[in-house]
C-alpha cells in the first residue's frame, strides 16, 4: 500500500492508516487499515503522535458524498454516547422495579407455589433489550448487586448475561429468548434451600455445600414440566454448574456431554458471581475476574462465550473514567484488541500514560460512573 506521511493536525477523518503505529508499546496503538474517527485522532493526541502514515490511494479517491456519511456516522455515535448518559437512570429504575419482582415470585416458591415462566420472561427480556443499546450497562451490571435480595439480583443478571452471549455469538432471536429464561431460572432451586444455609455468614461445611449443590435439581424440578421451555434449555438449567474439565456438578460430566446451554449460562453465573458483594466476601474487579476465567481457569469454560462476554464487559468507550487497584483515578485511552481488559489508561493527576497489557500488577479496580 501507497502512503505519505501526513501532519496529525492536516488528517481528514475516514483517512486510513498504512502501517501498524508502536509508540513504545508491545502492541501496536492503531492497526494498518483503520480508519480514522474523531476518537482515533484523539488517541493519537494522547501518545503525542504528530505524523501518521495514510493511504495515498484513499486520500485523493474518497469522494465528498463518503466524508459526509463519515462524519453523520461519527455525529450518531456522539448522539448515542449522549443518550446513554441520559437513560441510566432510567434502566436502573427498570432494573430495580425487575428485582423487587423478581424476588416476590421467588418468595412465594418458598411458600411452594409453581414457577410461572411467561412471567419471568416478560421480566428479563426488557433489560436485555435495553442493555444491548446501551452497552456501557454491562460493565456497570455488577455495581447494581447488593447483599440484600441477592439471588434476585444474581439471577436477573445471569439472564441478562446469558442472553447477551447468546446474541453475540449469534444465535437466533428464539434461541436467544430460551437461553436468557435459562440464566434467569438457574437458582429458582435455591428457594428448597434451607435459608440459614443461604444467608450463612461464614464458609459453608462440606455437608451444607452438599445441600447447595441440590439447588440445581430444584431448579430443573422446578420446570421440568413448563411447555415454554426447550428440552435443551431444560438440561441447561440441570447442569449450569458443569465444567468441561469434568471439576463440576451435579453429576461431573465433561465437554460434549455439557449443553452448549449450560456452557453460557455457567460463564454468566461464575462472572456475576464473583464480581459481586456477597454476605462473606466483597466483589472483586470486573477485569480482573474475567482475565482470571479466562486464563487461570482456562478449559474449564467455553472460550467463545467467554470472549463474547469480554466484549460485552470491556467494550467501553475512550475517555471512559477509572479506578486503578493501586487507587490512583485515570481514564482509557486506548483498547488493545488482543487484550481488551488490560487497556492503556492517561492517570488524572499527572498525565503519565500507562499500558496495562505491560503492567500486569496494576488493573482497573472499577469503572467510575
Amino acid at each position: 500500500m501507497e502512503y505519505t506521511l501526513q501532519n496529525l493536525d492536516e488528517i481528514r477523518i475516514g483517512s486510513i492508516v498504512a502501517e501498524d503505529l508502536f509508540v513504545n508499546t508491545k502492541y501496536p496503538i492503531m492497526r494498518k487499515d483503520t480508519r480514522l474517527t474523531r476518537e482515533h485522532l484523539e488517541v493519537l493526541r494522547a501518545f503525542n503522535v504528530t505524523k501518521v502514515p495514510v493511504s495515498i490511494e484513499n486520500i485523493f479517491n474518497r469522494s465528498e458524498e463518503e466524508i459526509l456519511e463519515l462524519n453523520n456516522k461519527e455525529r450518531v455515535i456522539v448522539e448515542k454516547s449522549n443518550s446513554l448518559s441520559l437513560n441510566k437512570t432510567n434502566f436502573k429504575t427498570l432494573y430495580n422495579e425487575s428485582v423487587s419482582n423478581f424476588y416476590k415470585e421467588f418468595s412465594s416458591w418458598e411458600a411452594g407455589v409453581k414457577v410461572d415462566v411467561a412471567k419471568l420472561r416478560h421480566i428479563v427480556m426488557p433489560l436485555i433489550d435495553r442493555a444491548m443499546q446501551e452497552k456501557q450497562i454491562f460493565s456497570l451490571l455488577n455495581s447494581y448487586s447488593s447483599i440484600d435480595k441477592y439471588i434476585a439480583h444474581h439471577s436477573l443478571a445471569v439472564g441478562m448475561l446469558s442472553g447477551a452471549i447468546a446474541r453475540k455469538l449469534q444465535y437466533t432471536s428464539g434461541q436467544i429468548n430460551q437461553i436468557a429464561t435459562a440464566g434467569l431460572l438457574a437458582d429458582v432451586g435455591m428457594a428448597k434451600i434451607d435459608q440459614k444455609i443461604r444467608e450463612k455468614k461464614t464458609p459453608l461445611t462440606e455437608n451444607e455445600f452438599s445441600e447447595i449443590k441440590k439447588h440445581t435439581i430444584f431448579s430443573f424440578q422446578a420446570i421440568k414440566d413448563s411447555p415454554l421451555l426447550k428440552p435443551e434449555t431444560k438440561l441447561g438449567i440441570f447442569q449450569h454448574h458443569e465444567r468441561l474439565d469434568g471439576s463440576g456438578y451435579p453429576k461431573g460430566e465433561k465437554m460434549e456431554n455439557i449443553s452448549l446451554v449450560a456452557q453460557i449460562i455457567a460463564v454468566a453465573d461464575v462472572y456475576h458471581a464473583m464480581t459481586s458483594e456477597r454476605i462473606y466476601r466483597a466483589r472483586a474487579s470486573s477485569f480482573k475476574v474475567l482475565e482470571m476465567i479466562k486464563e487461570e481457569e482456562f478449559g474449564k469454560y467455553n472460550i467463545e462465550a467467554v470472549n463474547a462476554l469480554i466484549s460485552l464487559v470491556c467494550d467501553l468507550p475512550i475517555s471512559t473514567r477509572v479506578r486503578l487497584s493501586d487507587g490512583e483515578l485515570g481514564e482509557i485511552i486506548f483498547i488493545h484488541r488482543d487484550s481488551p481488559m488490560r487497556p492503556m489508561i492517561r492517570l488524572s493527576e499527572t498525565g503519565q500514560i500507562l499500558d496495562l497489557a505491560a503492567k500486569r500488577s496494576l488493573h482497573i479496580e472499577s469503572i467510575i460512573d
